[in-house]
This record gives C-alpha cells, structure tokens and sequence, in this order.
C-alpha cells in the first residue's frame, strides 16, 4: 500500500505490461487517437524536476488511491459534493504519501500530477490545458444540482469508450461508462444496491494508498467527519470559498504536504497543521458524532490522524526523512518502508533508524 511504488522505473511502464482487459487497451487507443498521436509529456517540478515522454498511458499505471466513497441522498449532493472539494487540499496534506518517482524527489503527493499528465486529453478541440480535463480538480462547484457534472460530461468531452447498451434508459450504462472515463478528484457516480436501487456517492479520490490499513481508515474518519461538518453548517462552506481558492489549496497541499498553507473560510492563510488541530480536527469530531460513529472509533481513527499532523511525519515526509538520514536508494527505501509496514504501526510512530 503506497501511493507510487518507489522503484518502479520507466521501463516498467510498457504496453507488454498493461492489463489484458479490453477496456484498458480500448482506452490506451482512443487517448492516444484524441491527442493527434502525440507522446504524453510529464513535466514535473518539484524539489527535483523531472521530464518524460511516454506513447501511451503507462504512466498512469503508477499511481495507486485509496479512494473513500460517500453515498449521500439526492437532496444533500451539491452540498456533500462542494464539501468534498473543500475537504480535499488538507485531507491530501496529512495523507500524501508519494514524494519519490524515477528517483526523483518531487511533490508530496506526485501522484496527483503524475495522474493529471498521465491521461493528458481534454475536451472537444482538445482543450487540454483549460479547465476542461480528463484528470482535473473540476471546473466549478455544483450550484443547482449534481446533474450539471454529468451534463459537463456530455457537453465537453467526447465518449472515449463507444458502446452500445440495449439495457432501460433507468440503468444509465451509457451516463455510467462516459463518466467512468473523466477522473476528476472529486466524481459524483450512480450506482445500484443488491436490490437494483439506484443512489448516488461522491468519490474522493485525493488520498493515496497505504501506509497502513490504520492510516488509511483514519483518512477516511477524517473525511466522512469533515465533509459531514461542513454539510452541517448554517452558511454553506462554498458560499465563503470561492472554487478557485480551494483548487489552489489543493495543489499546494499536494506540493507541500504538512507544509503547505490553506487559506480557509475566513479567507485568512493559515499553516496546514495549525489548521488541521485546532479547526479541522475538532469539526471532524462534530461530524463523526453526528454520524453516529462509536466514541471508541472515533476516537482511535481520528486521535491516529492527529498524532501524524502533530509530528509532521506522513508518508511522504517519513520517505524523505528515510532516505535523507540513511543516503538510501530507492530499493532500500522500499525494504524499510515494508518492514515498517508490515508491523501495523501507524506511520507517525515509524522510526527513521
């Protein structure tokens, strides 16, 4: 459980190792028939820089989320959904866990631009480098109702995957699949119980596997807790918030992790583990008690959560801390982390020596 595997190398990323599936082949071709057939281009800055062409969708194939769904009634979307998109910049700065790819140090959660690059095709006229892509942060927040992401989809992207379904209209296999090929970080989708009820979820998809199964649920304590706070309140989060301060939020927290600042909804610039502790934390409380969460959970998910925000080591930051005290290469970094890892402590308690 990693967000990016630290040794993988670019050569490992070849079509001799994509997947059998016919969508994954299907979906190779068509990225690649939309941008002309020209290679993907990564360009990543960080504390390193790192630059790489690829003729396929490889690149994608190193990057692994651990992705929370939220299922909420139709009546509260938009605002579950807009939460959600305010919740992500300081879930991704206590979650990141991806510093390292090619030997390169360079976001907190590389993942991020790794995925956005990776899949680089926009909407119609190829419109890759405006707000209307693939892998994005979104355009906007929903204002009426959740329905306007799915009609963003029609509108602006072509159908990657062209197939016909002769299920009942009721179904939305068609809805379903066009939407399945646009990754924004925050995706509303429609899916069916057991019983062949439609409802709907939001899918967060900021936070990166691992480090542990422990640090992963208190990812998701955080989020159900936060994002249920903010649905909560009297004056909708987004109302004090506008959309282009979240995404810029976002980025930063993904550069920077813990170190990263958020500017919240006093419109005031705050420390991401100030905020985390003395705002965020407590609101996921709230929210937790709200949803009925056993004081013994909550406590134990969110007091995790807590302590890697108070000690400042994520994933991320113990990786690098890893291989700054040990000169380590990445094999060595891999070894340390699965030892680790295996031992089902929570990353904040991880050693360095």
């Amino acid at each position: 459980m990693i967000g990016i595997l630290p040794t993988v190398r670019n050569t490992d990323l070849v079509m001799q190792n994509l997947s059998a599936m016919n969508r994954y082949v299907a979906l190779n071709a068509e990225v690649l028939r939309l941008r002309g057939g020209r290679p993907l281009q990564l360009d990543i800055h960080g504390k390193d820089i790192l630059r790489a062409e690829h003729d396929d969708v490889m690149l994608e194939s190193a990057t692994t989320s651990f992705q929370i769904h939220l299922q909420v009634p139709p009546v509260l979307a938009v605002r579950a959904y807009n939460a959600s998109i305010i919740a992500s910049a300081p879930l991704v700065a206590a979650s990141a866990n991806s510093p390292y790819l090619f030997s390169k140090n360079l976001w907190a959660e590389t993942r991020i631009p790794l995925f956005e690059q990776s899949v680089e095709v926009g909407g119609y006229e190829d419109d890759a480098h405006g707000p209307m892509r693939r892998v994005s942060f979104g355009s906007g927040y929903a204002r009426q109702s959740i329905v306007e992401c799915f009609q963003e989809n029609l509108e602006h992207f072509p159908v990657l995957l062209p197939i016909r379904f002769d299920s009942p209209p009721e179904k939305f296999e068609h809805l379903r699949l066009h939407n399945g090929t646009l990754w924004r970080w925050n995706r509303p989708l429609i899916g069916f119980n057991d019983q062949g009820v439609p409802h709907l979820r939001i899918e967060q998809r900021v936070a990166p596997a691992g480090p542990t199964i422990v640090d992963a649920i208190a990812n998701a304590a955080f989020y159900f807790g936060l994002t249920q706070a903010l649905c909560e309140a009297n004056t909708a989060p987004e109302a004090e918030m506008p959309f282009a301060t979240a995404r810029d939020n976002f980025y930063a927290c993904a550069r920077l992790g813990l170190d990263a600042h958020i500017t919240w909804l006093d419109g005031k610039k705050h420390p991401a583990q100030a905020l985390l502790l003395k705002t965020l934390l407590p609101l996921a409380h709230s929210g937790l008690i709200s949803l009925g969460v056993s004081d013994q959970d909550r406590s134990r998910y969110l007091g995790t959560f807590e302590a890697r925000v108070q000690t400042g080591q994520n994933g991320a930051s113990w990786q690098r801390r890893y291989v700054a005290h040990h000169d380590a290469d990445m094999q060595t970094l891999l070894a340390a982390y699965l030892r680790h890892q295996h031992s089902g402590l929570p990353v904040h308690e991880w050693p360095i020596d």
